[in-house]
């Protein structure tokens, strides 16, 4: 019996949770960012009701902090929090890649996440770059064919894309990674899962190293 049932249509309040955890994903929204309710919700076309709907979501998933007499303001992850993403991000996409295969509409999305990689990096457009890197991980998860985590995932890149708005140098921390993409996209299309499964745990190491220092620096500040 096939269980599967048409997705339902998202209300008007969570299509506009979904569009600012978009915007968080691809680094339009920055940590520590204060967010006007009044410029949010007339560039969205919403009203501040549905906006605060939204926002109420969003805290309560930890990427937006609502303070008294502050408003509402872009959260910034802190040290737990990064470690734990990546424990959680080798969990599951290693997990994912390993039973990855070549023609994998997952391992086609892999491929348009690399070319765009490398096309932004011609244009020396970084934040673009940066959108292309968390493409790319999303469509490693896909491999896993599990529509749930899909969506834990998509959740969990907005505060990933806010622990990498830490540095504030997106071509240093994005532009090794564009070629390492290429080297686990390469090693996955000729068949050999478990070298590409190796080379994303090694790359998962550096990007955490990465992240960590960029943020012990902005504490020392």
């Amino acid at each position: 019996m096939n269980d599967a049932s048409p997705a339902l249509p998202r209300t008007l309040g969570a299509s506009i949770t979904h569009e600012i955890r978009r915007m968080l994903v691809e680094g339009e929204l920055v940590p520590g960012q204060r967010l006007s309710e009044a410029a949010l919700a007339d560039s969205l076309n919403i009203s501040r009701n549905t906006l605060r709907e939204a926002f109420r979501v969003l805290t309560r998933e930890g990427l937006l902090k609502h303070e008294p007499n502050r408003g509402v303001t872009v959260a910034e992850p802190d040290m737990a929090s990064i470690i734990d993403i990546y424990r959680v991000r080798r969990f599951i996409e290693c997990k994912a890649l390993a039973q990855g295969y070549p023609k994998h509409p997952g391992a086609l999305h892999m491929r348009e996440a690399v070319e765009a990689g490398i096309h932004a990096r011609a244009h020396k457009d970084w934040v673009a770059v940066g959108t292309a890197n968390m493409m790319f991980h999303t469509a490693i998860v896909e491999l896993a064919d599990s529509p749930r985590l899909e969506v834990f995932y998509g959740q969990m890149s907005a505060e990933l894309r806010l622990a990498f708005g830490l540095l504030n140098d997106p071509e240093f921390l994005h532009l090794p990674y564009v070629d390492m993409n290429a080297s686990i996209l390469r090693s996955l299309e000729e068949g050999r899962a478990e070298e590409a499964t190796q080379l994303l745990e090694a790359y998962l190491v550096q990007s955490e190293r990465t992240v960590l220092a960029a943020y012990e620096r902005r504490m020392r500040r």
